[in-house]
């Protein structure tokens, strides 16, 4: 959709600037014993995937207001997440949805992957709607539900996802349920748990052996006087039943207001069970905004963790898979995917010059203010010129959004797909 020509053409109107302001950051960097090239090819090697249902726009009970140009099948979908890496080389995997990603043709979707430099990394399941062939209703939940066969047609719903992932690839397979109560009474507590387990145990049983399951939690919404797997607890104690191949899916909107996700994440990497992350941004609840928008310092901390385990010896936390799990109501959705990417990127940089030496001298001497300057010296540098020259040495845009704008993509986009093509899976 941009050609390499006129890619290079849109770099070198900002290569200027770039240089200049790399190369200041470049000698600030190094006067602290740090090596920006080091730092840059860490951030080219960070992929974050692409969901699926994420390149359309939102909305909420009230309304959606789509904008035209949505792609309306998976293969319209690799062509748009192809389009998000080709800008930053940064997202070259996704994250599918099942029943809406179901592939019909397997060669030819893996011929199209291998087009645009993708792969699929992730399935994901849908128990939180009724479709229409299912011959049980899951408005009183699945896996925990109190009949078997609706628990069991959530089972087989599963492992079918798993199946499809096989095909093309992937290797995790996410499981999130909108299981609860919206009332007291409504619902034994330790029976639900004990059968949501149990049918845990079940989808486990059949998952190849090379693959992990994420288990998700949320602490409301749809239900909202209980949640089947509301936090992080509840999620490990459910990992530690199945066994190691599953680990805990930290979302960001999944959370009550002012929680301490950084000490999650903490806990999570020592005990060797931190599996995933879904990267999004919120104010009240699980918002969806875009990643970084709301909370910039947070993410940071979060990644500062990320970064202090993977630099620890001491830990052996598999690879954490990410994925940014976004809802657009307002934004051109793939404007807005750029954006996260970007401010991740950032979030991630800030945390590589993090000095992890000086700040534990500082714990162990319990210096409070140093310490808590040392993390803000690092939040504050300005690292954009890192992330564009990420963006640069992975054959992408050194302004992604800019690119994007000036070659008018999403103006061809409604040309090829019409004003009011809506995409599925949201």
């Amino acid at each position: 959709m941009i050609d390499h020509q006129r890619l290079h053409d849109l770099n070198q109107s900002k290569q200027a600037e770039h240089q200049l302001r790399l190369g200041y950051l470049s000698d600030l960097l190094s006067r602290r014993g740090l090596d920006a090239q080091d730092v840059i090819q860490q951030l080219v090697q960070f992929q974050v995937a692409i969901p699926s249902w994420a390149l359309g726009t939102g909305g909420t009970r009230f309304g959606r207001f789509p904008l035209g140009g949505e792609p309306r099948n998976l293969e319209e979908k690799i062509q748009d997440i192809g389009l998000l890496n080709q800008l930053n080389g940064s997202s070259n995997s996704i994250s599918l949805h099942i029943p809406w990603d179901i592939p019909k043709d397997v060669a030819a979707i893996q011929q199209r992957l291998q087009e645009q430099k993708l792969v699929i990394d992730s399935v994901n399941s849908n128990t939180f709607q009724d479709q229409k062939e299912q011959a049980y209703s899951y408005k009183f939940g699945s896996l925990c539900h109190t009949e078997q066969g609706v628990r069991e047609q959530a089972i087989q719903h599963n492992i079918e996802c798993v199946r499809y992932g096989e095909q093309l690839g992937a290797k995790t397979h996410t499981v999130w349920l909108a299981d609860g109560s919206n009332f007291p009474g409504q619902q034994h507590f330790r029976r639900a748990y004990q059968r949501t387990q149990e049918s845990l145990a079940a989808i486990y049983e059949a998952l190849p052996s090379d693959w992990t399951m994420l288990i998700e939690y949320k602490p409301y919404e749809p239900n909202f006087y209980s949640m089947i797997i509301p936090d992080w607890g509840t999620s490990y104690s459910l990992c530690q039943q199945l066994g190691k191949q599953a680990q805990v899916l930290v979302d960001l909107g999944h959370h009550l207001p002012n929680t301490n996700i950084e000490q999650i994440v903490g806990r999570l990497l020592h005990f060797g069970r931190l599996g995933g992350f879904h990267f999004n941004g919120s104010m009240y609840g699980d918002d969806d905004l875009t990643t970084g928008s709301m909370k910039p310092f947070q993410l940071f901390l979060i990644f500062n963790e990320l970064v202090d385990g993977a630099q620890d010896s001491a830990v052996s936390n598999p690879a954490v898979a990410y994925m940014i799990d976004a809802s657009h109501n307002t934004k051109d959705p793939l404007e807005d995917l750029l954006q996260s990417v970007d401010n991740i990127l950032g979030a991630y940089a800030k945390a590589l010059l993090v000095d992890r030496a000086q700040l534990g001298e500082y714990q162990q001497h319990n210096d409070v203010v140093r310490a808590e300057e040392l993390l803000r010296d690092a939040f504050l540098t300005d690292v954009r010129p890192l992330v564009q020259a990420a963006y640069r040495q992975a054959g992408g845009a050194i302004d992604p959004i800019s690119a994007y704008r000036t070659a008018g993509v999403r103006e061809q986009l409604i040309q090829q797909r019409g004003k009011l093509s809506l995409s599925t899976g949201l």
